[in-house]
């Protein structure tokens, strides 16, 4: 094996490892990682499916609990993404075993990968979860489910990212939950989840269309119904330019250290 194979197999390892603490780390509680979310989200169903299933209606073949079940899986993935990269990162830093990790021979990619691979895998996980609980309480087709698995993938790997810069810029737990609290939340409940934001006055539909996490969340719904708000090309442009500005953002700020070699 010559030197640049060793190099590629010690990375290739180092960045397995990290990966492999990452997703035992969210599993290990996974009653409190995974069941509450999927908990939280049929609680959601329950009480907006059943106050305004009669009432609402989005598309004209299609109920609004069945269009309102891919709208709490995708935002399960994405919150859960979110958490699991910004909630390791900012134990670390507060607990002090961070210096583990800044001693190893790992590179900005290796921590990038691991740590969005961790958050990829604890959404997906979370969101059939949301899926298999949800699916009984309606009718649900897959018109075009490798739509759905993309959005997925990048939803959480963008919300990952994101969440390696909070975890990164905040100090304390405090900061973590505003960023959460003020941007993630507010962003995520008014990108369509419970409406299409085709009844929005116009001047709100304008303001939805600015936001990536609408893109996410009726590209992911595309994929359920074949119908959506926007077309799903254009939801796929919006979210994967998102993903690689962040990844890049993320990226450099791990490459100089950022608020870790403090």
């Amino acid at each position: 094996m010559n030197p640049n194979q060793t190099t590629a197999h010690h990375a290739l390892a180092g960045t397995s490892t990290l990966l492999y603490k990452e997703v035992l780390r969210f599993w290990k509680v996974s009653f409190q990682t995974v069941g509450a979310p999927v908990l939280t989200a049929v609680l959601y169903l329950l009480i907006f499916g059943h106050v305004l299933q009669d009432h609402v209606k989005v598309y004209d073949r299609i109920g609004y609990t069945s269009f309102l079940i891919p709208g709490l899986v995708m935002m399960s993935v994405l919150q859960n993404a979110f958490a699991n990269s910004s909630s390791s990162l900012i134990q670390s830093k507060i607990t002090g075993n961070l210096v583990f990790l800044l001693v190893s021979p790992l590179s900005h990619w290796a921590w990038y990968l691991a740590y969005v691979g961790g958050s990829v895998v604890r959404g997906v996980v979370v969101g059939l979860g949301v899926l298999l609980i949800t699916i009984w309480f309606a009718p649900m087709g897959l018109a075009a489910p490798l739509w759905s698995l993309v959005f997925a993938l990048l939803g959480a790997a963008l919300m990952g990212s994101l969440g390696l810069i909070a975890g990164l810029w905040a100090e304390k737990f405090d900061q973590m939950a505003a960023f959460q609290n003020f941007l993630v939340m507010p962003m995520t409940m008014l990108a369509g989840v419970f409406y299409s934001v085709h009844s929005l006055p116009a001047f709100w539909q304008a303001a939805s269309h600015l936001n990536p996490f609408f893109y996410m969340i009726d590209g992911f719904r595309h994929g359920f119904f074949g119908i959506s708000d926007v077309s799903p090309w254009t939801s796929l442009a919006v979210v994967a330019t998102s993903l690689v500005v962040v990844a890049g953002i993320t990226l450099q700020l791990l490459k100089s250290g950022y608020k870790l070699r403090h």
